[in-house]
């Protein structure tokens, strides 16, 4: 049975591997250790805040309680992997003719490369003499886990203001991986919020989503409205999305704890997409859509909810000459298209 020294020896060359297939930081907690997120999350789904996702209230139990999920599980492995952008993301929004991509979906889908990694680690691991016997699981963002509450838990960083999660010495540009395991290993203590009085990341909202520091409504949020919401989205709320037409980075990329984050180690996390012009996605079909963005978290959304935020940023752009890509979707067969090409056109002709 592996003993308290053979454990934190593990521990610590678990550390070393970690950073050694590309990993930027790695943390350990207790399955039990984020009792404080159970009323949170229910406060959070109480007020509707999760708008349509429903799977978020969806097996909540388990979300609240790590170890409920796997009771099994001693310890919740934390790692970190950043996606660091080279170039300021919010530069684009001054090019109202081209599409805004959240950083996250330009390259590669991180679902699989982060996936990918946790396997390796995992299967390092279980081959370590400690390990005898020990079995894990992992989850990238795809399982009731909630990762943000886990990796402040093990010490990786803490949740800010705009409720990601941020380090000291990583930034806020990061993807989070969980391995659960049987084995006993050494915790990380917590890390507390470092965010003081700052709240760049609340004042540039475009669509003020943060009822107060710390808390998110979906509903208002962007990320939510272009990726998560189906159908059409509110009147008051299209204008305020500008040309982001995939996802939104202005509260991460104002947080001034960026100046110590991360570069990205892994070259699919180079950008494949983004910066295209309005008028040439406007014009994909659903077969266009889905060879372009093979490979790419933005072939989830399907090509009906993606072309419906290309029409609203067409709508936004003040270019007229963007009026016959968005008259092309008039007689759309998804009411949700067909209506934002009737709010672009408007927009545009007045």
């Amino acid at each position: 049975m592996p003993t308290l020294t053979s454990n934190h020896d593990l521990r610590a060359r678990l550390n070393a591997q970690a950073q050694a297939v590309g990993f930027a930081k790695m943390g350990i907690c207790a399955p039990d250790a984020i009792a404080q997120a159970a009323p949170r999350l229910r406060d959070f789904l109480g007020k509707g805040h999760h708008g349509q996702m429903a799977w978020m209230a969806d097996r909540a139990e388990w979300r609240e309680n790590p170890a409920a999920l796997w009771p099994a599980a001693r310890s919740v492995i934390m790692l970190a992997e950043s996606y660091t952008p080279e170039q300021d993301p919010l530069d684009i929004l001054a090019h109202p003719d081209l599409g805004a991509i959240s950083v996250y979906a330009q390259g590669r889908d991180y679902h699989d490369l982060v996936k990918r990694r946790l396997k390796a680690l995992g299967r390092w691991m279980l081959d370590q003499p400690e390990a005898k016997g020990a079995e894990i699981k992992v989850f990238v963002d795809t399982a009731p886990v909630m990762e943000k509450p886990l990796a402040q838990a093990a010490g990786l960083g803490w949740q800010g203001k705009h409720t990601n999660l941020l380090g000291r010495d990583i930034g806020n540009w990061v993807f989070l991986g969980a391995i659960f395991t049987t084995l006993d290993l050494p915790k990380d203590a917590p890390e507390i919020s470092h965010c003081g009085r700052c709240t760049a990341c609340l004042d540039i909202c475009p669509t003020r989503a943060f009822p107060a520091p710390y808390q998110l409504d979906a509903r208002r949020c962007i990320s939510y409205l272009t990726i998560e919401h189906k159908g059409a989205v509110d009147v008051d709320l299209r204008a305020l999305m500008g040309n982001r037409i995939y996802g939104c980075d202005d509260c991460l990329a104002v947080c001034p704890w960026n100046k110590f984050a991360a570069r990205a180690r892994d070259i699919g996390y180079q950008p494949r997409v983004g910066g295209a012009e309005l008028a040439s996605l406007a014009a994909l079909d659903d077969a266009a859509f889905r060879a372009r963005f093979a490979g790419s978290p933005i072939k989830r959304i399907g090509r009906n909810r993606f072309v419906r935020n290309v029409l609203y940023a067409i709508g936004n752009s003040g270019l007229p000459r963007l009026q016959e890509p968005a008259r092309a979707h008039l007689a759309d067969l998804d009411p949700a298209v067909a209506d934002a090409a009737q709010w672009a056109l408007a927009r545009l002709n007045r």
